[in-house]
């Protein structure tokens, strides 16, 4: 007696994987998934159980580091600082995704202009491709030293205008979302 194999199209490794006619599987990468991520993260900023106040200081902590050119460490230090800070770690740790791979060339372009017109040192090129802190360091202690600066000042400017936007952004989230609870009371009622 002849035997036969019955295949099914799109029948994976581990087991068998049958859509709908007309179903179109979504792509790993999609500006829904990359916005669905973004809304994600600040709406668990948003409601940090912490005040107003240290949401914010985590927050603009973690920028002022994330702008630093220690790239590998960034999260590790700004959440050490919050501890000393005694603010949010957890807007620590988001706060240094401004050095996120869409931003990082930016911002650290921006360190290196600025670094430049503060501490104007040797003909040391900024390029793109040398963004972790070892590459950093082996063009030289100067150079670093000119990011550095460069990024104390950016990630101050930008650590206080975090600040600003965020702490406000915190306050009128939760008092908009304590006025839709006590609406919602109401209506139960």
């Amino acid at each position: 007696m002849e035997t036969t194999e019955l295949t099914v199209p799109g029948a994976g490794r581990g087991g068998l994987n049958v859509s709908p006619p007309g179903f179109k599987r979504p792509s790993r990468f999609s500006m829904q998934s990359l916005k669905r991520f973004f809304r994600f993260w600040y709406l668990k900023l948003l409601r940090i159980r912490e005040s107003p106040h240290n949401v914010a200081m985590g927050l603009s902590l973690g920028v002022f580091v994330g702008c630093l050119p220690i790239m590998p460490l960034q999260t590790v230090v700004s959440v050490i600082l919050a501890f000393f800070f005694k603010c949010s770690k957890i807007a620590a740790a988001i706060g240094t995704w401004i050095t996120n791979p869409l931003y990082a060339p930016f911002v650290f372009y921006g360190m290196y202009v600025v670094g430049r017109a503060v501490i104007p040192v040797g003909k040391k090129e900024f390029d793109p491709e040398d963004l972790t802190l070892l590459n950093i360091v082996n063009l030289g202690w100067d150079f670093f030293l000119l990011m550095f600066a460069g990024g104390v000042l950016v990630g101050l400017a930008l650590a206080f205008l975090t600040y600003l936007v965020s702490v406000r952004m915190v306050f009128l989230y939760r008092k908009k979302r304590s006025l839709r609870m006590q609406l919602n009371k109401l209506r139960d009622k």
